[in-house]
């Protein structure tokens, strides 16, 4: 099956180089590439930096149920739970979202203050903010505004702010829901008015204000609607309690639609989510106006926990560091991508396919998502550097960013089959302090359909949370440049000391 390769949108622009980095040659692992090589010249403007990347973009966010003490009475989230917070530090998330369907239209049962402690336990032992999602449907404000009093009072430094519901959009209008649960989302399945949740949303809010005077809220997380967070920034962002314009995005839409595996990874890998992204990402910049930071509060490639044999696959790393850079560059203040062992789909929790990382009485079984979440890690610290792509090619991705001198560069060949093609760099950097190094994220036989044997620096990421990955240092050949193969389906990160840039 070949992919339909759309042009690339505006990811560069010509900017001075203070360095050049050519693309060409082949990889002898890649029996007979589809496509010949690609000379690609990449050039960063070190002397015009761009966005800030916030140290707490990367964010994870769970079904208020796990909240819940399992049948044991033991809290997931816990200080007790040590690979939990070793996996937490080593793939660098900063921001927890609570909340999914269980926190709102499909609520089981409150968590107890007990819950709570464990929760916020937890996030003071791992150095996270959490967004708490607060009961709207069906939901009783005096409930809510006790729950926010309670972590207020208990926990202020932690909570980064509260959120009243979870996609609302896709609330009933009907007193008798006919939608099937798990077809709720999406064009002609949501109907619930903004007129009729603001109307709700602002009950709510005033009932809490009155107990928590500060308190700090996000919204509206809905589904792919730039029009929701116009509205509602309109309404409530001037009252000097908004605090993050949320957004939900899940650009493959359901995961039980996709007819085969081939087609979701190909789906992942092409060029066929960007108008989805630019989309949504024009209507949250022209409503935050400037006033105010918008985040992905929750995300992943298709809902519904996810599609077989692509979610889960080594697709999703590529497709994991490409999301997360491509919302970086266009300004959000993180991702918390949606995850655990089950998710909701509809009122029903499912085994969840597209989660980074599964519980299991080991520790952590790291997925592939989880390492495209670490690679970008390693590899986005500091201010964008804008890069400029000569010639552009769709299966290429190039991000780079700058922090206290050290030049971080992120490349995604996401190029395989028929398409496939291998670029080596040549390394030129004209103001370089040092010798660059890389970091490879792979999956064996560069197989995109991999679920296990995925490796970043050469190592796995195990169980305890732990990984032990390696740089590796890069000899200049005869001539004195620097050459590093980038093979079909394969990221790169390369890092290079250089002068420091005035931000």
């Amino acid at each position: 099956m070949k992919i339909k390769l759309l042009p690339l949108t505006a990811l560069t622009r010509p900017l001075l180089a203070t360095f050049s980095i050519t693309f060409s040659s082949v990889l002898a692992a890649d029996p007979v590439p589809a496509l010949p090589p690609l000379p690609v010249t990449i050039r960063a403007g070190l002397e015009n930096p761009s966005t800030l990347i916030p140290v707490d973009f990367t964010g994870l966010s769970f079904e208020t149920s796990l909240l819940l003490p399992d049948t044991e009475g033991r809290h997931y989230f816990s200080p007790d739970n040590k690979a939990l917070l070793n996996l937490f530090h080593t793939l660098g998330v900063k921001n927890l979202r609570i909340g999914g369907n269980t926190g709102d239209r499909d609520f089981r049962k409150a968590p107890s203050e007990a819950d709570i402690d464990s929760l916020f336990s937890f996030a003071k032992e791992s150095g996270i903010k959490v967004i708490y999602c607060l009961r709207l449907y069906n939901g009783n404000p005096q409930e809510d505004a006790r729950v926010a009093k309670y972590i207020t009072d208990h926990y202020a430094p932690l909570i980064e702010s509260f959120s009243i519901g979870q996609e609302p959009s896709a609330y009933p209008v009907e007193k008798i829901d006919t939608r099937r649960s798990d077809e709720r989302m999406g064009a002609g399945h949501t109907h619930y008015s903004y007129e009729s949740y603001a109307t709700n949303w602002s009950r709510f809010s005033d009932v809490i204000l009155a107990s928590v005077p500060k308190a700090k809220f996000s919204g509206p997380g809905v589904d792919l609607d730039p029009e929701w967070p116009r509205h509602f920034m309109a309404d409530f962002g001037k009252s000097g309690h908004i605090d993050l314009l949320t957004a939900h995005i899940y650009p493959g839409g359901a995961g039980g639609k996709v007819p085969v595996p081939e087609v979701g990874r190909d789906k992942m890998l092409s060029c066929e989510f960007d108008p989805i992204y630019e989309k949504l990402a024009a209507g949250l910049i022209s409503a935050s106006d400037g006033t105010v930071r918008f985040r992905l509060e929750e995300a992943n490639n298709f809902f519904n926990g996810g599609t077989r044999d692509a979610s889960n696959t080594h697709t999703a790393s590529l497709w994991g560091l490409d999301f997360m850079w491509w919302w970086a560059s266009h300004g959000a203040a993180g991702v918390n991508f949606h995850t655990g062992n089950q998710v909701a789909a509809g009122d029903k929790l499912v085994p969840c396919k597209y989660t980074a990382f599964y519980n299991t009485k080991e520790g952590c079984a790291v997925q592939p998502l989880g390492y495209g979440m670490k690679a970008f890690s390693l590899g986005a610290s500091g201010h964008i550097v804008p890069l400029t792509l000569s010639p552009s090619d769709p299966g290429l991705r190039a991000y780079a960013s700058e922090e206290k001198g050290m030049l971080s560069l992120t490349l995604i060949n996401r190029t395989y089959g028929a398409i496939a093609r291998t670029f080596e760099l040549a390394l030129d950097i004209q103001q370089a302090l040092g010798s660059p190094e890389t970091l490879t994220l792979s999956a064996p036989q560069g197989d995109l359909a991999a679920k296990t044997g995925i490796t970043l620096g050469g190592a796995p990421i195990l169980s305890d949370g732990s990984w032990k990955g390696a740089w590796t240092p890069l000899n200049p050949s005869a001539t004195g440049k620097y050459t590093f193969p980038l093979p079909s389906a394969t990221a790169v990160i390369i890092r290079v000391p250089v002068a420091s840039s005035s931000h």
